[in-house]
């Protein structure tokens, strides 16, 4: 997962999926500007690509997805990723795929196992210009709950680096121990979360 998580946003009710459940908490107080949010396509590649490379490049040096890997994910699984739209300009995107094992593997970073019950979160990464305002957070709470919408998903897992564990634990995934998966000289911890786990879910505001 991401070596860096981007978060955003000003007080609005936002437009949900079809779908995807209201918040337990209505009392919430969203902070977006009239966000749409909406499963990806692969029409949406390169800008979600461009984003990528923007997050990315300067942390590690290198995109965990390459395009040809992001056009194939948004052809085969378009339904496993959502993008957060700000007056039609995609702003954070989330991929995911399925997976077919226990734990992840070198293998689970490019593929995706239509049989598989594990919903694995590839990236989340935000545009430069609407970090700090809560939009990772929200993307991701919004991707879980339609996640967990989906009977086929029976666990939702990510990797990240060992300071984003915290952040993760917010939205109710726990650490399952050190990830078998290397990216050069970076290590992760592997994470996962079972569906229908936000009911105890904490928002916060500054994330």
């Amino acid at each position: 997962m991401s070596t860096q998580i981007i978060h955003y946003m000003k007080t609005v009710a936002l437009r949900l999926l079809p779908g995807i459940p209201e918040s337990p908490s209505r009392q919430w107080c969203h902070t977006l500007p009239a966000n749409e949010f909406r499963c990806l396509t692969r029409e949406d590649a390169a800008d979600v690509f461009e984003i990528e490379r923007e997050a990315f490049i300067s942390v590690s040096g290198a995109c965990p997805l390459q395009l040809d890997q992001v056009q194939h994910f948004l052809t085969v699984c378009p339904e496993l990723s959502l993008g957060c739209f700000v007056e039609g300009r995609l702003v954070a995107f989330i991929i995911g795929s399925l997976w077919d094992k226990e734990r992840l593997t070198q293998e689970s970073l490019t593929l995706h196992r239509p049989g598989g019950h594990t919903a694995h979160l590839h990236l989340l990464a935000v545009r430069r210009p609407f970090r700090r305002l809560g939009n990772g957070s929200t993307l991701l709470w919004r991707s879980l709950h339609h996640l967990d919408g989906k009977p086929a998903v029976r666990r939702t897992s990510l990797m990240c680096e060992d300071p984003l564990v915290p952040f993760y634990q917010r939205f109710g995934f726990h650490p399952v121990g050190p990830c078998a998966v290397t990216v050069g000289s970076l290590t992760f911890t592997e994470m996962e979360r079972s569906p229908w786990g936000h009911a105890s879910l904490r928002r916060n505001s500054d994330s």
